[in-house]
């Protein structure tokens, strides 16, 4: 590897780190994508970033703990079944072509940009009900449908994490603002928790397989590091709407990019 790859691999694992404490993911949207770039095949790519993830996910993670932002109940209840669906996930990656592997993270990428958009609707919406009826109790059935929440979103964010090689965090946020009501910085941070949990377990399944790339992963890893350290230290002093505006735009850059990427592989 030249001193050129190696200066890539650290700049880029450092923003991906950077955008996992800021954003609650656990930086693939980003990095799969420079893998495919820099020639990797899909399910490589996809390999590597979670190992990567790993490494980046938790720096970030034991940040929030120590500044008190790390909710374990929250974390388990979502991370569980995240841990089970992710070994399906990277099962399943190995069985599509490349191109339509990306195909289908570019339809996730714009699919999670909507239900940021559907969360902000929904909480409008609430608050005026809210307003009306301000001496409304909770449900008797609210606890249950908070558990069966945080399972259906582990579950989908655990089978993303295997199959594209993200944390699931582009999912566990928009969904955890949906479905639980959460605000979106305490999202993120419930986000980057779990995302431990599913990129350890994407990683097992996908080193079973022989797919991931231990050289470059740690490279990234170790940039992701760094940055989750920065981000996570900044991300209590920014404003909500400064954030979900920074995780839409980067949302769809990144979905017209892999759209293109995927174009690119149909043909070759």
């Amino acid at each position: 590897m030249t001193p050129t790859h190696l200066l890539i691999f650290a700049g880029s694992g450092l923003l991906a780190g950077i955008l996992a404490g800021f954003l609650g993911i656990g930086g693939g949207v980003v990095l799969v994508p420079l893998l495919v770039a820099l020639g990797y095949q899909p399910v490589q790519a996809a390999a590597t970033s979670s190992l990567s993830i790993v490494i980046t996910a938790s720096s970030g993670t034991v940040q929030n703990w120590r500044m008190g932002y790390f909710d374990l109940k929250s974390v388990i209840g979502i991370g569980f079944p995240a841990l089970i669906t992710a070994q399906i996930g990277a099962y399943l990656a190995d069985l599509f072509p490349p191109y339509l592997l990306l195909v289908a993270f570019g339809i996730l990428l714009l699919v999670t940009i909507y239900l940021i958009q559907l969360r902000k609707q929904l909480k409008s919406r609430a608050q005026q009900e809210s307003q009306r009826a301000p001496n409304n109790t909770p449900s008797s059935n609210s606890s249950t449908k908070a558990t069966v929440a945080r399972i259906a979103t582990g579950a989908l964010a655990g089978l993303l994490a295997g199959l594209f090689g993200i944390g699931g965090g582009t999912i566990m946020v928009p969904l955890q603002m949906l479905l639980l009501g959460e605000p979106i910085k305490t999202a993120i941070q419930t986000s980057l928790g779990v995302i431990v949990i599913t990129a350890v377990s994407a990683s097992v399944g996908h080193a079973l397989q022989g797919n991931v790339l231990w050289i470059e992963g740690l490279l990234l890893g170790i940039g992701g590091f760094l940055g989750a350290q920065i981000s996570t230290r900044f991300l209590p002093k920014l404003p909500d709407q400064v954030v979900s505006n920074g995780f839409r735009t980067l949302l769809f850059s990144l979905s017209i990019y892999i759209f293109w990427q995927a174009w690119q592989s149909y043909g070759a």
